[in-house]
């Protein structure tokens, strides 16, 4: 019988070798993962199933299902259309048609929260307006006071006939069972993403929905790095949660309501589409705004992608709030030329993390990459930077749950708004400079001089970045 065992692992570990060197990934990849095989083969071939296997090229829902809704916002909304960009950008606005089939789409008012109080008394408000339906999609959905404030508010739509949706990811509140069977139970129509059931392991456990994304009649829309916790409100560890969301009134609430239609069909294997769901909005502001989604199965990477552009285009400065400083190689060499070249570049991370002890640890390792190119950083002290923004010389923006980490780019489902008005990038622009008294700036003769055992555990820690 062991003979029989040891025979199957190693024709699994030739195979699984096999179908790594035929992905023609990037060689450091597919030698640490034949490494990792060939060292650990038996704990290597579970890790490989679960964070390993190549899922580009699949598919959430067919194409064709996603033309068709592409098609209702075109119908909907064509005189908002935008062709050509303000301010030189009609290249990213291409990048993003190209790679996502992004509309730019103008006559939007946009709100920027940057306390979440103001955004969740917005949304409640929005939400008792209610006529037709509300879909509503977040990362964490928790079953605390604020969770149940807006349970509630959803309950009495549901009551009152109003079509409700909701999407909650599955590893993300697995304790939460119950808060979602007493929304299930008042009329509120529930799915899980991608449901996970401990202790069985997937190759889809690792990808998490960490998209965050209101729809109300399909004229208004909401997204942004906020979650629904008491914690967004109150604060986290004596000090403020600090986070950045938008509102969107006009025809890019359109697009928001494809991420999440496409989301819905996914999960509860639900075709909704229509112009009931696409209705024409008409002008609400001057904004233009392009919503780009982006996942572990489509074939670009397409919210990094758009980020780099905005930060190799700039010609000012890039400003940039994020939870982890834990980018890609594409992003990392992104950010050091723009600085090298001159631009003023700036980078506010939390001076604590919120996710153990290896993910703090792995952003500070990558700290003197930047510094050295001339990028400056700086710790948030007033409490918990989470925040997702980046603004680039005073004409466009990015809000949304993209976070610069391995993770959100190339293994979480994400959304973000690329945003070309001036108003709004001043507010942002605004807003970094407010976070920015709130921070420590970092010196690059003091950083460099912190001692070698903080320099291997950050080290360390930075092996792990592809699953952090």
């Amino acid at each position: 019988m062991e003979t029989f065992v040891q025979i199957v692992t190693i024709l699994a570990l030739v195979s699984v070798i096999i179908v790594l060197i035929s992905q023609n990934r990037h060689p450091v990849s597919t030698l640490a993962w034949i490494l990792i095989l060939c060292l650990l083969p038996g704990l290597g071939l579970v890790l490989y199933y679960v964070f390993g296997t190549h899922k580009k090229k699949s598919r959430l829902v067919k194409d064709s299902r996603i033309s068709e809704r592409k098609d209702q916002v075109v119908a909907a909304n064509e005189n908002s259309i935008r062709r050509e960009l303000p301010d030189g950008h009609s290249d990213i606005a291409s990048l993003l048609w190209m790679t996502n089939k992004a509309l730019p789409l103008g006559d939007n008012d946009i709100k920027v929260y940057t306390k979440f109080d103001d955004m969740f008394g917005d949304l409640l408000r929005d939400l008792a307006e209610a006529k037709d339906h509300v879909h509503i999609e977040f990362y964490i959905f928790e079953d605390d006071e604020i969770g149940r404030r807006l349970g509630e508010a959803l309950i009495a739509l549901a009551q009152r006939g109003v079509e409700v949706r909701v999407i909650y990811d599955s590893a993300a509140n697995l304790t939460r069972a119950k808060f979602y069977r007493w929304l299930r139970k008042n009329g509120v129509k529930v799915k899980a993403f991608m449901p996970v059931i401990l202790p069985i392991l997937s190759p889809t456990t690792n990808n998490r929905n960490h998209r965050k994304a209101v729809v109300i009649d399909g004229k208004v829309g909401y997204t942004g790095g906020m979650n629904i916790a008491t914690r967004y409100s109150k604060g986290i560890r004596g000090g403020v949660w600090r986070d950045t969301h938008i509102r969107i009134a006009g025809p890019a609430a359109a697009e928001i309501q494809t991420s999440f239609l496409v989301d819905w069909e996914f999960c509860a294997k639900e075709y909704v589409n229509g112009s009931r769901y696409y209705p024409h909005i008409g002008r609400c502001g001057n904004a233009i705004a392009q919503i780009a989604t982006s996942g572990p199965m489509d074939e670009w990477n397409v919210t990094m992608q758009g980020m780099m552009r905005m930060i190799t285009q700039a010609k000012e400065y890039v400003y940039i709030e994020s939870p982890y400083l834990i980018p890609t190689e594409p992003v990392l060499m992104a950010l050091r030329n723009a600085a090298l070249s001159g631009v003023d570049v700036r980078l506010i991370v939390p001076i604590q993390g919120d996710r153990g002890i290896l993910v703090p640890l792995a952003t500070r390792s990558y700290v003197e990459d930047v510094l050295v190119a001339g990028v400056k950083v700086y710790f948030y002290k007033k409490g918990y930077l989470h925040s997702k923004t980046l603004v680039a010389d005073g004409t466009m923006a990015t809000v949304g749950s993209t976070n610069l980490d391995v993770r959100s780019f190339e293994q979480n489902f994400e959304i973000n708004a690329f945003i070309y008005d001036r108003e709004v990038a001043q507010t942002l622009k605004e807003a970094f400079m407010k976070d920015i008294e709130d921070s420590v700036p970092v010196d690059i003769q003091r950083w460099e001089a912190r001692s070698k055992w903080s320099r291997f555990k950050e080290s360390f820690a930075r092996l792990f970045s592809p699953v952090l």
